[in-house]
């Protein structure tokens, strides 16, 4: 059974990051994001007071938008793509669920070691990463088949552990 609607989710944890969301929502990148086949796009847009426009347009038929859940995975794993700031954790859940994931930086952080793992992960190629200057570019040169599976048991921990380095948790 071919699947009519391909979804997107996209991602900025518990961080604030409207620059992501409104470049998501940009008339250039939904028609491209359209014309590769999404139709449905979900944001967890984080803590923020931003209202996304959610009306559907650009090929869009659903564009719809959460604050925060203690769900994350179940949108994860019910999405074909994930677009993700560089939080350790939402790659990591991104690619044990073996979705193609883009990671976008975060580029107004002052010294933002989570990107070290996202550069890491885009020269190993498991995942694309971009700012959000460059996303539009990213999705038009997107190649999934060119990426390889990331396989780790242990990245639960690893981005536990790098969470608790960076004073994110304890």
């Amino acid at each position: 059974m071919t699947q009519l609607t391909q979804r997107i989710f996209v991602t900025v944890g518990t961080t604030k990051f409207d620059e992501l969301i409104e470049t998501v929502l940009s008339s250039e990148v939904l028609e491209v994001l359209s014309s590769k086949g999404y139709y449905e796009i979900i944001l967890q847009i984080g803590r923020t007071l931003f209202v996304p426009d959610c009306t559907p347009r650009c090929g869009f038929v659903n564009i719809e938008y959460f604050n925060l859940s203690a769900d994350i995975i179940n949108y994860v794993q019910n999405a074909d793509l994930i677009i993700s700031h560089a939080g350790a954790g939402s790659i990591l859940d991104a690619l044990e669920c073996r979705k193609n994931l883009i990671v976008v930086a975060n580029e107004n952080l002052m010294d933002n070691h989570q990107l070290e793992l996202a550069e890491q992960l885009y020269e190993d190629k498991h995942l694309y990463y971009c700012t959000c200057k460059t996303l539009l570019n990213t999705i038009q040169a997107m190649t999934f088949t060119q990426l390889k599976p990331f396989v780790n048991k242990r990245s639960r921990h690893i981005a536990k552990f790098i969470d608790q380095i960076m004073g994110f948790s304890s």
